[in-house]
């Protein structure tokens, strides 16, 4: 274990070794982390909360904060999902100097974005996300289907095109094996669609997020500006 302060806090890290790293698009990867017997009280989470992964970059160390993708029930495991910004980046490093069987210092979890388990009320949820903003949206998605059975799930998720679309697999075969508890609906602003409602950005000026200001309860992670969701109940 170490410690050391990172944004005013003193943050514990523990060695986790990388048991899978995939490229899942050009610019964005995941990495999956094994955690031991007598280090799964610290990495207990809920969804939606993040780690901070410490390594090397270009001789200097860096600390960057990630975002869980794997949900609270699966706990032999934390996968995050991971952009790289720039080429030469801390991120791109992070890719291209590290494989799985090596291990790095990653924080126990932390962060806000975060939703009381309901399993015994109805209620609608719908989340917008926009490319690596899905990381945190997923982890909850996950974890509500497999704890709350009379929850309805709605996800519009935007990205510039399919082939920048990350985790496609993971949410499509959510949706077929959850039946008509989560529609997934998918936006993109640089790749033309044979239905016109589907071709654009989701912003403010998107008729699909001005229909949606009436919810009654919003939950933004300013950190995670392009992760959202909204819950109606």
């Amino acid at each position: 274990m170490e410690q050391q302060i990172y944004k005013g806090k003193l943050i514990q890290f523990h060695r986790l070794k990388i048991a899978k790293k995939e490229e899942l698009t050009k610019n964005t990867f995941s990495l999956e982390f094994d955690i031991p017997e007598d280090l799964k009280e610290n990495f207990k989470f809920e969804a939606g909360q993040f780690v901070s992964v410490k390594f090397q970059s270009h001789g200097e160390d860096v600390i960057n904060d990630y975002s869980m993708t794997s949900a609270p029930y699966e706990k032999k495991k934390i996968s995050l999902g991971i952009k790289v910004n720039a080429p030469q980046g801390a991120t791109s490093q992070l890719f291209q100097n590290y494989q799985a069987g090596d291990e790095l210092l990653v924080s126990e979890p932390n962060g806000r974005f975060t939703l009381v388990s309901k399993p015994s009320e109805f209620r609608t949820i719908v989340a917008f996300a926009a490319g690596i903003g899905i990381t945190p949206i997923l982890s909850h998605f996950k974890n509500i289907l497999h704890n709350e059975h009379r929850t309805r799930l709605f996800l519009f998720f935007g990205n510039k095109s399919s082939e920048d679309l990350i985790y496609r697999d993971q949410l499509d075969n959510l949706a077929r094996t959850c039946g008509d508890r989560l529609q997934i609906f998918y936006f993109f602003s640089q790749e033309k669609t044979a239905d016109q409602f589907f071709y654009g950005r989701l912003d403010e000026k998107n008729s699909i997020l001005s229909s949606t200001r009436s919810c009654i309860l919003t939950i933004q992670m300013k950190s995670l500006p392009s992760g959202m969701l909204w819950m109606k109940c």
